[in-house]
């Protein structure tokens, strides 16, 4: 007997969104987006664009005004909130917790569509929550307030209660919030092994999809097996990250001149924006801007014109360097 299983588990069809009278997604024709299964798509987009409402959406916090949200081939709306928070856990923007909330007591919070009414957490229950601690290295923090975390601490614990969830979908709106660059490693790190985890061969749990919202694109297309690139509450590009992430795609989208070189570790594509100092100011009427290899030849040259110039002019003054510090582009 042939499978009747969707698909894509969660898929966007056609869906306008907005608040209010102000449509934000899928103004001109609603929106599609079906989410891979079993994969970790990342939504990009510059800020203001769509992409956590669209997240919201696909999570069943805000109800599109035209087309559906579709979960296990069901429209997402007219499932019980039990249900869906069974299958998929969502981590929004900034969430808060009730004053005095310690963190073991937060991550619990994640147990409680497992739970019936009026029953006391059960020894299942208590393993769920104290793996989502250790995933995310929180164990000796479990009973302190979460008031008193830090705040990369705090989206830890957050991110430990969508873990102590235990759904097969799992959507995280710019989860490396707060986060130091290791963190945000350990983070990234841990939501891929979810959707790869490395024991599936071996007789252990199938992987998860997930769904995240990020800024950083360099990070996105080092663990990214999906992207979806979105402008003005529409999608102009989806696929892997070497095939969304061009030149051309990053200056329409995010009007940044960059290069696109291939990542020394990863093998995928590495983005490196060229600020504006480095661009080519050309005369009116000039015909095109020109290529970023011209721009470092061009570069090359004057820097060593000048070097010689320098090294002519002060032979006999000690010169100082400095070395040059590289940092992660947010």
């Amino acid at each position: 007997m042939e499978s009747t299983r969707p698909e894509n588990r969660l898929s966007a069809r056609g869906i306008r969104l907005g608040y209010g009278d102000r449509v934000v997604v899928g103004r001109d024709q609603g929106l599609d987006l079906p989410v891979p299964d079993g994969a970790l798509t990342v939504v990009v987009g510059p800020n203001g664009c769509g992409k956590s409402t669209v997240l919201r959406a696909l999570g069943r916090l805000l109800r599109p005004s035209a087309g559906q949200v579709l979960l296990d081939g069901r429209a997402i709306e007219s499932m019980p909130t039990r249900v869906v928070a069974q299958h998929l856990a969502l981590l929004p923007q900034s969430p808060t917790a009730p004053e005095g909330l310690t963190v073991r007591d937060l991550v619990g919070r994640g147990r409680h569509p497992h739970q019936r009414w009026f029953s006391t957490a059960s020894a299942a229950d208590d393993d769920a929550v104290g793996r989502a601690l250790a995933q995310v290295g929180l164990t000796d923090l479990a009973d302190r307030v979460v008031d008193e975390l830090s705040g990369g601490q705090r989206q830890r614990a957050w991110i430990a209660l969508a873990l102590a969830q235990e759904t097969d979908l799992l959507l995280l709106d710019e989860p490396t919030t707060f986060l130091d660059l290791c963190h945000q490693l350990e983070v990234l790190d841990l939501v891929h092994s979810l959707v790869h985890p490395p024991q599936v061969g071996q007789g252990g749990r199938a992987g998860r999809t997930a769904v995240v919202v990020l800024h950083d694109l360099n990070l996105t297309a080092r663990y990214a097996d999906h992207v979806v690139a979105v402008q003005d509450g529409a999608v102009v590009a989806s696929g892997t990250p070497a095939e969304v992430f061009t030149e051309e795609l990053l200056e329409q989208v995010f009007s940044v001149r960059a290069r696109v070189l291939e990542d020394p570790v990863a093998g995928g594509p590495l983005i490196v924006p060229l600020p504006a100092r480095h661009a080519v100011v050309l005369p009116s009427g000039a015909a095109a801007p020109a290529r970023a290899t011209d721009q470092t030849t061009d570069q090359t040259t004057d820097q060593n014109t000048d070097q010689t110039t320098d090294q002519n002019t002060d032979q006999n003054t000690d010169r100082n360097t400095h070395p040059l510090t590289a940092g992660a582009t947010r």
